[in-house]
């Protein structure tokens, strides 16, 4: 099927998609993910294809080890911006020859070959050497980089002469780079930190899940001040980062940061306190799986400025009752009126009095997103805030999913919830599974 200048091509493959003479005039994005023999179809494809701009054949493991079948044929699309490559069991040689590859492609400006292991461990290298300097987002995800891939990347490492020097030196316009979910980075990542500040236009930086050590750490604090243009940090899911929050939020542009999660970090009470005195003027907050946010969720949210927040989470963070209120009363002050996504889950020990008066403060007229929902283990009854809730959802119109599972509610209750919501499209998870609305409520629909 065609749609918005766009070619698709699922899990069956027509080639009389390939007959119209003049096709390449109207697509300008070939998305292919999770085509099984996209291996052969793609390339076929592209010489129709001049004028694409955006190329996504991910998922689709029937590529590796045989890429040159369709880096062949990249000549013909010289117009590409997006290339995704993303799970495609791509091996080392895979990686080399879309290295010699894009020369034909020099528009390039975003490239992931996220989830492919063989990218790491040395292939990289064959690769670094071709990106042209307008690439603007490398993705990396996982992709089990090393840290001898963190030099080829970063410098030219003496004991490593036969590698590319200054990779970054060669990306300064490189804007987003991710290279998050790489275990194998611990202890090596001041090879890569050391060349960042010549990344001027770096935005968006992500390392979470690396295991970073307290070196690698207090390596990257070093170059933030130089990079100027960060806008987005992601290092949560690091447990060592809870020992270095003070130091690391002194050294970022704090006015100008938008998201900088910390979820997973192992937060003291004085890290904590850290950290609130630098989420002002952040856009995202999340802090969850920090059970010291517990009792102390004031700090926190008196330190926001009003209607900048659009995404609080605060999964498992032993929330008490009185932090619930706390919460409401800010919401009271319209302090939060411009949130959209608010994870409470897992978090009992809240008691009914605080999930009252959540829903009772007002001030969330423009949430769409909320989550209460209670741990696996657990269950309790919904009646005591129940009549809250639906007294707020008129209040709150661009809500379109609540997830509150392992509530339960009698059949009365879960009625009244069915007739307030029987004239809204939404999206509502209870119980263990989803359960989806378009006009009214589904008649399997239970709490």
């Amino acid at each position: 099927r065609a749609q918005e200048n766009t070619v698709y091509c699922g899990k069956s493959v027509y080639s009389d998609m390939l007959s119209p003479v003049g096709v390449y005039r109207v697509f300008q994005a070939l998305k292919a993910d999770r085509c099984f023999s996209c291996r052969f179809f793609s390339a076929t494809l592209l010489q129709f294809l001049p004028q694409v701009e955006e190329m996504d054949i991910s998922w689709n493991e029937l590529i590796g080890g045989s890429l040159t079948a369709l880096t062949s044929h990249l000549q013909h699309v010289g117009e590409v911006r997006t290339l995704r490559l993303c799970s495609c069991r791509l091996n080392g040689e895979d990686v080399v020859a879309l290295g010699e590859a894009l020369s034909y492609i020099p528009a390039l400006e975003v490239l992931d070959l996220s989830w492919n292991s063989g990218v790491g461990g040395g292939g990289l290298q064959g690769l670094l050497g071709n990106l042209h300097p307008s690439l603007r987002e490398l993705h990396l995800v996982a992709c089990q980089l090393t840290a001898a891939d963190a030099t080829v990347l970063g410098s030219n490492f003496k004991s490593m002469e036969h590698i590319l020097s200054g990779s970054l030196r060669c990306l300064p316009s490189v804007g987003e780079l991710d290279l998050s979910c790489n275990k194998l980075l611990a202890g090596g990542l001041s090879r890569l930190t050391f060349h960042l500040a010549h990344v001027t236009h770096l935005e968006r930086l992500d390392l979470h899940l690396c295991c970073l050590t307290r070196d690698d750490l207090e390596a990257l604090i070093q170059v933030l001040p130089s990079l100027t243009a960060l806008t987005e940090l992601d290092v949560s899911s690091n447990k060592e980062v809870g020992g270095v929050v003070h130091s690391l939020v002194s050294a970022l542009p704090v006015t100008q940061m938008r998201r900088l999660p910390f979820n997973s970090c192992y937060l003291s009470n004085e890290s904590f306190t850290a950290l609130a005195l630098g989420v002002s003027y952040l856009r995202t907050v999340d802090i969850s799986w920090c059970k010291v946010v517990g009792g102390h969720l004031a700090l926190l949210l008196d330190a926001l400025q009003p209607s900048v927040v659009s995404e609080l989470r605060l999964c498992s963070c032993e929330l008490t009752t009185d932090d619930m209120q706390h919460l409401a009363a800010v919401c009271r002050r319209g302090c939060l009126s411009s949130l959209r996504a608010l994870d409470l889950s897992y978090n009992s020990l809240v008691g009914d009095n605080g999930w009252c008066s959540l829903f009772a403060a007002g001030g969330l007229g423009s949430l769409e997103d909320v989550d209460v929902s209670l741990r696996p283990s657990t269950s309790a009854p919904c009646s005591a805030w129940l009549p809250a809730l639906l007294r707020a959802l008129p209040q709150m119109p661009a809500l379109a999913r609540l997830a509150m599972q392992r509530w339960t509610a009698d059949c009365q209750e879960r009625e009244q919830l069915r007739y307030c919501l029987k004239k809204r499209s939404f999206d509502i998870h209870t119980g263990y599974v989803p359960f989806y609305f378009g006009g009214q409520l589904s008649e399997t629909f239970h709490v």
